[in-house]
């Protein structure tokens, strides 16, 4: 899919003149210096230079495991309340850069990974099997996921299709498990 069509601005009346992958440096501290900023961001992890949708989700794994810890009701409590507060923290840092979905904003990364591991019992090999389905389907986006990516807005357009993702990914591997009876 094309760059250009990949990020391009979705809600009329956003800043069209925004470049996303040339935000000043100034900004993007700035951006990262507030609560919204750094949580939306992934604690930073979002301004890698390559791949920092992939990073992001790397740095959510110590934090799911540990989310892990918990009975698994507490596990989809704080799961959801990660979802509902990141539809905030994604909406004000995107109107804060003033470009939609920019690619440094990656709690959708981390709560579609969170999402992913909720089918799943811990272990290494479940660990990468969910991070690797769960990139996947993120990054390439089949129906809904795309339809969702395109034509929800502003912070629930940004987490609903990790959302999507991370069910769509978790399935996958549980059904890959069971039918391997490797969990």
């Amino acid at each position: 899919m094309p760059a250009a069509k990949y990020w391009k601005l979705k809600k009329p009346g956003t800043n069209i003149l925004a470049d996303m992958d040339n935000l000043s440096p100034e900004l993007l501290r700035k951006v990262l210096r507030t609560p919204t900023g750094f949580f939306a961001m992934g604690f930073g992890s979002g301004l890698a230079k390559t791949l920092p949708g992939t990073l992001g989700t790397a740095v959510s794994i110590p934090i799911c495991l540990l989310m892990k810890q918990m009975p698994h009701l507490w596990y989809m409590a704080a799961v959801i309340a990660s979802f509902v507060i990141g539809i905030w923290l994604c909406d004000r840092t995107t109107k804060a850069l003033g470009v939609h979905d920019h690619k440094s904003i990656v709690w959708d990364e981390f709560v579609g990974f969170f999402i992913t591991m909720m089918f799943l019992e811990v272990s290494i090999l479940s660990v990468v099997v969910a991070f690797f389905l769960f990139r996947i389907f993120d990054i390439f986006k089949p129906w809904p996921i795309s339809w969702l990516d395109e034509n929800v807005h502003d912070g629930m357009g940004i987490m609903i299709d990790d959302l999507v993702a991370g069910l769509f990914a978790g399935v996958t591997a549980k059904l890959i498990f069971l039918a391997y009876s490797i969990l």
